[in-house]
C-alpha cells in the first residue's frame, strides 16, 4: 500500500489505516498444516568487507537503485548453491 504519488507510507500512515479498509483476499488463511511444518530460521549474518569490483559491474548492481549489495550478495550466494551441488553431485557420481 502507497500513497497517490507511489511514495512508501509513513509509520504514522499505516498506523492510521483502519483493520476494515486492509483487503486480505490475496493472501491465504494460514490452517493447522503450515504450522505443523513451519521451521524456525534464523536470519543469516553478514560480514562488512572491502572488495574491489570492476566499475562496469558495480554501475550494473547500482543502475536498478538502492540495494546494489544486497542483489551482488544474492548472486554470489546462487554461485555458492551452485557450486555446491556441483560438488555434492561428483562426489555421489566417485561413489557410484
Amino acid at each position: 500500500m502507497s500513497g497517490r504519488d507511489d511514495r512508501p507510507l509513513t509509520p504514522e500512515q499505516i498506523a492510521a489505516v483502519k483493520d476494515e479498509s486492509i483487503d486480505f483476499s490475496d493472501i491465504p488463511e494460514l490452517d493447522e498444516e503450515f504450522w505443523e511444518r513451519a521451521e524456525l530460521t534464523e536470519a543469516a549474518r553478514t560480514d562488512q568487507i572491502t572488495m574491489r569490483v570492476k566499475r562496469s559491474v558495480l554501475a550494473y548492481f547500482k543502475a536498478p537503485g538502492k540495494g546494489y549489495q544486497t542483489r551482488m550478495n544474492r548472486v554470489l550466494e546462487s554461485y555458492v548453491r551452485h557450486k555446491t551441488r556441483e560438488s555434492a553431485d561428483a562426489g555421489e557420481a566417485a561413489r557410484h
